[in-house]
Parts: structure tokens; sequence; C-alpha cells
């Protein structure tokens, strides 16, 4: 990337909120409800996406888990889908404080 270009901010969305056509980069939380060799379905109780990961990141997450992906929207025909750049485990992140915390940061901005 060139040195006065910046990537896009990855934008705390919940699943429900993010528009294929606007959004660049987001990061959502949430449940991870299936997984399969290359991607994972993500639910965070407003909706689920699939979420493309590496391989490596694949191997680390496991059904069940609460995590963190940051990512690129890819709209398709019907939605949308995400190309996850790090998944972040969050089992040990409170969901209520993480809440809170998150709208009082989107409210300051």
């Amino acid at each position: 990337m060139p040195e006065n270009q910046r990537r896009a901010p990855a934008v705390p969305k919940n699943i429900e909120e993010i528009e294929p056509r606007d959004d660049i980069r987001v990061r959502v939380v949430g449940t991870l409800i299936s997984k399969d060799d290359s991607s994972v379905a993500l639910d965070d109780g407003t909706g689920t996406v699939e979420v493309f990961l590496e391989e490596d990141d694949i191997e680390d997450v496991e059904e069940g888990q609460r995590i963190r992906v940051l990512g690129r929207v890819l709209p398709t025909p019907d939605s949308f889908e995400i190309q996850g750049e790090i998944a972040q485990d969050f089992e040990d992140v409170d969901p209520d404080v993480y809440d809170r915390v998150k709208k009082v940061v989107n409210t300051s901005e």
C-alpha cells in the first residue's frame, strides 16, 4: 500500500446494520455457529454472516466460541459476506461492558 494511502477503518457494526454497498471494512462480535475448511458462520444476535478466514485462523476457533472479526464486506447477489482479516478470541470479554464501551465511543465520534 502506498505510504500516503490508509486502509479504511474497520467500523463496529451489528450484522443487521451492515450495508454492503456502503460499508468497506467492519468489525463484528458474535458466536461462531459453524465452520468448514474456508469459512465460519458468525451470529451476533441480530443476524448471521459467512466469514472467510485464513486456514490458520479457522484452526484456532471452535463452534460456540465468541470471537471478533475485522474484515472487508463483500457484496453478493442476495446479501453479503465478510473476508476476514483478523479473528480474535473474545471469550473473556464481558459482553455487557463491551456494549457499554462501544456506545460511549460511538457517541463521542
